[in-house]
């Protein structure tokens, strides 16, 4: 079985480099490149089974498009990568939906074995050095039951914003219930029981800014 990679990243160096290390260390493996998220939703590529999505990229950044990765390709697991990340960084990424974040200074060894984690269907935790233990038990694990999904996380930001489910819904074109129970679920992935505590609780952890 093929298994389609996209990667997104805007130094064409690094994305040959990671190419042919994937190439070289997945079989069956099909690398598409894209050096923006705009290049990559505009392409007509194949559905991907993992995205490789750089963090910094000129444009639409890579923590505001994992929503929109999702979007395209609901399947696809997403990884980011970046040689500069904070454990801030880290948690938006994981909240919005990463499966997990890779830094580019890691061996080409843990880059490839965590695509191949990915394909055998487990869960992968964060794999920058250090990063793990500073994060909420709820994320730290990897593991997704307490990991936002992109919708809730979109929701949390305009939540935060402080908007009513209402003008939550015309943003993001939802009925109003669909609205409410997506901020049920997101109190209950916080731990709190109000939309002020998730507000909070959201800037505490470093979810929205």
């Amino acid at each position: 079985m093929t298994t389609h990679i996209l990667l997104i990243d805007d130094h064409a160096l690094f994305r040959t480099g990671l190419a042919m290390v994937l190439e070289d260390g997945v079989a069956g493996v099909q690398i598409a490149q894209a050096a923006s998220l705009a290049e990559a939703m505009q392409g007509a590529l194949p559905t991907p089974h993992v995205v490789l999505l750089d963090v910094q990229l000129q444009g639409l950044n890579g923590l505001e498009g994992i929503a929109l990765v999702h979007r395209r390709w609901p399947g696809a697991q997403i990884v980011m990568l970046s040689s500069h990340a904070e454990p801030r960084t880290v948690r938006q990424a994981l909240a919005r939906g990463a499966a997990a974040f890779v830094s580019k200074a890691d061996t080409a060894d843990a880059i490839v074995s965590v695509i191949a984690t990915l394909m055998r269907g487990e869960a992968v935790a964060s794999t920058v050095n250090g990063f793990a233990d500073s994060l909420p038990a709820s994320l730290a694990d990897g593991v997704g039951t307490q990991r936002l999904t992109p919708r809730q996380a979109e929701v949390l930001d305009l939540l935060c914003q402080g908007l009513s489910n209402k003008v939550i819904g015309r943003r993001l074109n939802l009925s109003e219930n669909t609205v409410r129970g997506h901020v049920q679920a997101t109190l209950g992935a916080l731990g709190v029981s109000s939309r002020s505590e998730a507000a909070f609780a959201a800037r505490r952890i470093g979810l929205v800014s």
